[in-house]
């Protein structure tokens, strides 16, 4: 798979379905540091908290909330504050978005990462997941139902980003396998920085909740297959859809006999609904050290919390 270059242009630049945003003139940290603060976070297209409740009251035909674009707009600008004002988390040179849709009707017509770079004045990359047009969605899982799902003839899409302080290069997409979820591709999206002396290669993955471990596993194997043709310290992220016990030990499992670590404990609640607590997040890395780690709450623009580490490569 060929990586495909950041560009310099004022303006946003498709290259395949990859996005390309501004790109501010900073190309390193405060006095040459190696530290970096990471986060990851699903914004589900900063709609708000409320998934299982909206989902039923989509059922009798109420559809919240009402006014879709403010909403996005101000849950983006709550975002925005988040990640940069150093209160819930350390203040973030790189931020891993899923769910971060590209003006569909569910999203206000917002373009979600595009608009919360503007607001931390940062670089951005967002790769598409290529919804199909005019292709309904199978029956899934009951407990999966939940979710507004983009429209059959919606111009919008869904997707991955890295938002990040730092220039990004090299970056690419990866195509992960999605049989269980045949209407929603399954993808993650690569990128590389520069910490002083050192780079540090980044991805960010959305996994697919509906199959279980196996089917979960062979996704992330997609990725790390990618990631392991370099040596490079890496950190792996994104929301991992572990909704269960038996998955957060497989998918950590799995990782850690690849060589990637994670500061954070099974079990750590970074999702909620409905009164349920779930691990769906995580941040592994290899060939850093980790100083610090958090989850970010309370914060409401989602119904996922965001993970966050301070890394020193």
């Amino acid at each position: 798979m060929a990586a495909l270059e950041q560009t310099t242009n004022s303006l946003p630049v498709v290259a395949g379905t990859i996005e390309f945003g501004d790109i501010p003139a900073v190309d390193q940290l405060k006095s040459g540091s190696t530290k970096l603060v990471i986060a990851s976070y699903n914004i589900r297209y900063a709609v708000g908290r409320y998934l299982i409740s909206s989902g039923v009251l989509r059922k009798v035909g109420i559809n919240p909330p009402i006014r879709r674009t403010e909403v996005v707009v101000n849950h983006i600008a709550t975002a925005a504050k988040a990640f940069s004002e150093g209160r819930l988390m350390p203040q973030v040179d790189i931020l891993a978005l899923q769910e971060a849709d590209k003006q569909t009707a569910r999203a206000g017509g917002i373009h979600v990462a595009r608009e919360l770079a503007t607001k931390l004045e940062m670089s951005w990359v967002h790769a598409a997941a290529g919804i199909p047009r005019g292709v309904p969605p199978k029956k899934r899982q009951w407990w999966l139902d939940f979710e507004e799902q983009i429209g059959l003839n919606d111009a919008g899409d869904t997707g991955v980003a890295l938002i990040s302080r730092l220039p990004l290069k090299d970056v690419a997409r990866v195509d992960l396998p999605w049989r269980e979820c045949a209407w929603r591709p399954r993808l993650a999206i690569a990128a590389t920085v520069s910490a002083g002396p050192n780079e540090l290669r980044i991805y960010n993955a959305h996994i697919d909740p509906h199959p279980g471990a196996d089917g979960q596993l062979e996704q992330l194997e997609a990725m790390m297959d990618q990631a392991d043709q370099s040596n490079a310290p890496t950190i792996v992220m994104g929301d991992f859809n572990t909704l269960s016990k038996q998955k957060c030990f497989e998918t950590r499992r799995f990782l850690e006999n690849r060589g990637y670590l994670t500061p954070f404990s099974s079990g750590t609640n970074t999702w909620r609904g409905a009164g349920l607590r779930f691990h769906a997040d995580w941040i592994f890395g290899r060939g850093v050290r980790v100083s610090r780690f958090g989850v970010a709450r309370p914060l409401n623009v989602s119904d996922h919390w965001p993970v966050w580490a301070e890394i020193e490569m």
